[in-house]
């Protein structure tokens, strides 16, 4: 166990779902609340909701690893993180960490608003058990990377949400505890921001001490990390080298929201005969997913009715940015060809099916807009909001360069390089 940083056994965590924690009970209220949370007789059934947020989730990390961590959102991710950093007891398990710990789990965790910047720098050092020599010796180093000279005797209830991530960051990381435990930290924050974390991780790393990184960013997790683990509703679905469990992670069709079904009140009566009834996006393998990888294929599907046959009738997508700026338009008798094939589209149950090819879209989030029409004579039916879905650039060209790419597409064009 030298070696080991940190050794988890059978963790679980159960809540009880809809009770409110009280800051302190007296012993009557402590009876009162375990009688009434006991079984109803002749039912067998406790009156409370229990959930297990995490259950029987054993793994051990070496010292000087750096560990990924991913999932759906409630996956248990963070819940994970919380019995490591000992913010909450584990209902069931153990978990032994050999090392001093460092931990980013929110915004501003264990800092006090009412205390400076300045003051809350100390006293998170000392809670990482840290000697007030060691705290000066890195306070500039601290204030610089946070970026708040300006501000460092406010009380960070002061601070805006920028302020107070970039000296939370700052403290976890630059403090030098031997296990650092980050979450989500790249949610918040601008691009620059993001960048110095990515660097400032990489360096943790490089200097030999044990991290947890919790991330939906799978280009920062393949980037930092050799190993990851996936959590699936509470349970270890996979430890594996990281680009392996990243490609299950995007694989598994863990985000079932990649459709869209329109309901009765959401088609306008004058759609008419036209008829949507749902809008897809999937992967390769042919699976509705959320979240593709900017270097494969996305493939949209489009399913209507017809009640009655429409002559010049055109099915089309609008690809958009989330800022609702125009990427690109497409219809699905684009091709002369084919539309004269379907010049007169017959009543029945249909599916118009594109593919966007792989290596064109940039990481983010895009929004589709469908649209069906007779062009110059009637249109039919338009959802300017159909349906969100996520690129990870995870493989995409430049990304050995921790920098954002601008714009919306990332094509992977071929270059020729030669001397003159």
């Amino acid at each position: 166990m030298s070696d080991i940083a940190i050794h988890a056994e059978n963790l679980g965590k159960q809540y009880t779902i809809g009770e409110r924690p009280a800051a302190y009970t007296t012993l009557r209220e402590t009876l009162s609340t375990a009688l009434t949370t006991q079984k109803r007789p002749g039912t067998g059934v406790e009156s409370s909701q229990k959930f297990w947020a995490l259950k029987d989730v054993s793994f051990d990390v070496e010292k000087g690893k750096v560990l990924g961590v991913i999932g759906r959102n409630g996956a248990g991710k963070s819940t994970l993180l919380k019995l490591l950093s000992r913010v909450t007891e584990p209902t069931e398990g153990k978990a032994v960490i050999n090392g001093r710990v460092g931990s980013l789990l929110e915004v501003g965790t264990g800092f006090h608003p009412e205390l400076t910047g300045r003051e809350n720098i100390s006293l998170n050092g000392a809670i990482l058990g840290m000697k007030h020599s060691e705290v000066e010796r890195k306070f500039d180093e601290i204030v610089s990377f946070a970026e708040v000279e300006q501000f460092i005797d406010t009380p960070v209830k002061r601070y805006s949400s920028g302020m107070y991530l970039r000296l939370a960051f700052a403290v976890a990381a630059h403090l030098e505890p031997e296990i650092l435990v980050v979450d989500e930290v790249l949610a918040v924050g601008d691009a620059e921001f993001q960048r110095k974390c990515l660097g400032k991780m990489s360096d943790v790393a490089h200097e030999g001490r044990t991290v947890l990184f919790v991330s939906h960013n799978m280009s920062a997790i393949l980037r930092l990390t050799e190993e990851a683990l996936v959590i699936e509703k509470g349970h270890l679905a996979m430890r594996a080298p990281t680009p392996q469990a990243v490609d299950y992670y995007l694989s598994a069709g863990f985000s079932q929201e990649g459709q869209r079904h329109w309901l009765p009140d959401e088609i306008p009566a004058d759609a008419a005969p036209f008829k949507p009834v749902a809008i897809r996006v999937k992967n390769p393998k042919g699976e509705v997913v959320d979240t593709l990888r900017s270097t494969e294929p996305v493939t949209i599907e489009l399913e209507y009715e017809l009640e009655q046959a429409i002559t010049g009738l055109r099915v089309g997508i609008y690809l958009l940015s989330m800022r609702g700026e125009y990427i690109m338009t497409s219809f699905d008798t684009d091709d002369p060809a084919e539309f004269d094939r379907l010049s007169t589209r017959k009543e029945g149950h249909y599916i118009s099916r594109c593919t966007i090819p792989a290596d064109l879209l940039n990481e983010g989030r895009f929004m589709i807009a469908v649209n069906a029409s007779t062009f110059r004579v009637k249109r039919y039916f338009q959802d300017e909001q159909a349906l969100t879905f996520n690129i990870d650039a995870a493989g995409a060209p430049g990304m050995h360069w921790p920098e954002p790419r601008l714009g919306p597409i990332r094509p992977r064009l071929t270059w020729n390089i030669e001397a003159v």
